[in-house]
């Protein structure tokens, strides 16, 4: 339900372990809230919203977090009901009624700001479009969307009927109103941050002291096998949430020995404290240590 209702290919990339936790060989952390879609479609629903966690292996830095929250919308247009032998109006109408829709919330959310519709691919919908808007002088991404592919439709018993679908995330949409620069702050008890905020409020979020960042690089040889995203998460176990960001600042191939150099620059503060070299040098050397055992790299 999760990739098969939603037309995702079998080798795209968010089906691989490096990407998708996966409990076992049948089940994994929901990894969007468009795994939901084919499900309330069957069971009757045309025009929903469905809001929930979603969990993913990503990179490490400010924007990026493992479990974060996703929005999806759909509605099913009833004067495109039995249009399936004008393909050509029906998704000029569901695009349109698509775009006047999700222009509204934007005003609604941001006030009235400048927008354009990029086109887009995603497996599920076709055609697809991002939505921009120019925002504190700059071009952000707020939302994917599209005309649902019929083939998802069809599968749902609903041959006659088509419409539109989007998909937002939360943290990221509030990351923009609210000025808040750092999405570990949403996981935070911290009473600094939690007490500036109040329900149906929209408050710019005053920044407390920010603790000094203590940066340690790690260098390897790669495995032919090699996956980024699994030594980000390996770094993630280990370090928690005092682990902000981790970038690759060297990379070089050595064409004798046949192989390929990164280094890493791994950059640890906490939001709570000061943290002291010789606890970072301890949790710098689990990693160490667990990236050559665990992802057979060889350190230099």
């Amino acid at each position: 339900m999760c990739f098969d209702d939603l037309l995702i290919p079998k080798d795209h990339v968010s089906r691989r372990p490096s990407d998708t936790y996966y409990l076992d060989q049948d089940r994994l952390l929901r990894t969007h809230t468009s795994a939901h879609q084919t499900e309330l479609l069957r069971g009757g629903s045309r025009k929903f919203l469905c809001t929930g966690d979603v969990y993913r292996r990503d990179e490490i830095d400010a924007s990026h977090y493992p479990a974060f929250h996703q929005m999806e919308g759909v509605k099913i247009l009833k004067e495109c009901t039995g249009m399936e032998d004008r393909s050509e109006q029906w998704v000029k109408m569901c695009s349109e009624d698509l775009k006047d829709h999700l222009e509204g919330m934007v005003d609604a959310i941001f006030g009235p700001v400048e927008k354009r519709w990029v086109d887009a691919y995603f497996p599920f919908t076709e055609p697809s479009y991002e939505l921009e808007i120019f925002y504190q002088d700059k071009w952000l991404e707020v939302l994917g969307c599209g005309v649902i592919q019929q083939q998802i439709l069809d599968g749902c018993e609903m041959k006659d009927a088509h419409g539109w679908a989007f998909g937002l995330g939360l943290e990221r949409l509030a990351m923009v109103l609210f000025d808040i620069p750092d999405i570990r702050l949403f996981w935070t008890e911290d009473e600094r941050f939690l007490k500036q905020f109040k329900d149906g409020v929209i408050t710019k979020f005053q920044p407390f002291s920010k603790y000094p960042p203590c940066y340690k690089d790690v260098s390897f040889w790669l495995p032919g096998d090699w996956q980024e995203n699994n030594f980000f998460e390996l770094v993630r176990n280990i370090a928690g949430d005092i682990v902000e960001s981790v970038e690759l600042v060297d990379k070089f191939d050595n064409p004798k020995k046949g192989k390929t150099s990164h280094c890493y620059r791994i950059n640890y503060r906490a939001m709570d404290r000061s943290l002291t070299n010789e606890e970072v040098d301890k949790i710098q050397e689990q990693v160490r240590e667990l990236v050559a055992k665990k992802l057979n790299v060889e350190l230099r």
